[in-house]
């Protein structure tokens, strides 16, 4: 057998046509070695990537399963919410209602037995009763309401009334006054009482009210009693 080469230089830039043939086989032999080295390493590392890869797949996969699941916990309770929120609504018209009708209930009780029986207040009769007088500013806005109003020559007897009286309903029947004036110019020289007539009154309101020169107007049995102790005029 007979090998013919052209020149070529080898690695390790020895002229390749002085090589022998058993030499020429062992340098290629070492190529192939070499080659088969690398590809190993590179099937190794190849393998790590594909590896990553998938494992980094899996995650992405997983956080996209997370974040739908999610999804559907948010329109979930977005929905409860709304739910929640109509309930509420209802119950808050229910209540309102409720409290509504009470107060009408009050009114009505307070006006027709002063409308029947007793209307002195710390001495004085009052021949005129005015019910449930809406105020208005000059842009027609409801600014207030006069509950029942008590009238004689020299005084005017404003009542406010509720189911039941809170310790705010004291500043806000003491406001009435300068409303009174306000919507009644043809009194503007009567003296003005105040009461708060209620179904319900704690006992320390009940001081309290007195204490600001305010009469209380009590539902007691079958009838109601006034209790005009230190009251002011203004």
């Amino acid at each position: 057998m007979h090998f013919y080469f052209n020149k070529i230089t080898m690695s390790n830039n020895t002229d390749i046509s002085s090589e022998t043939p058993e030499s020429i086989w062992a340098f290629i032999r070492e190529l192939a070695k070499r080659q088969a080295e690398t590809d190993r390493i590179l099937d190794k590392k190849f393998a790590a990537l594909a590896l990553q890869v998938a494992e980094t797949d899996q995650i992405v996969k997983a956080t996209a399963l997370q974040m739908a699941e999610t999804d559907q916990i948010v329109k979930a309770t977005a929905l409860q919410m709304a739910k929640t929120d109509r309930q509420i609504s209802r119950l808050e018209k229910q209540i309102g209602g409720v409290t509504n009708s009470h107060g009408s209930f009050a009114e009505e009780y307070f006006y027709n037995s002063l409308r029947r029986g007793n209307k002195q207040f710390f001495g004085e009769k009052f021949d005129k009763l005015i019910r449930a007088e809406i105020m208005h500013d000059e842009n027609n806005i409801m600014k207030g309401e006069l509950d029942l109003i008590l009238i004689n020559c020299i005084s005017a007897a404003i009542i406010e009334v509720k189911f039941k009286v809170r310790e705010k309903h004291i500043e806000q029947v003491k406001k009435k006054v300068k409303r009174f004036r306000e919507r009644f110019p043809e009194y503007k020289n009567h003296r003005v009482i105040l009461g708060l007539a209620s179904m319900v009154f704690d006992e320390d309101i009940q001081n309290k009210c007195i204490e600001n020169g305010i009469a209380v107007i009590q539902q007691i049995g079958d009838t109601f009693v006034i209790n005009d102790d230190n009251l002011k005029r203004h």
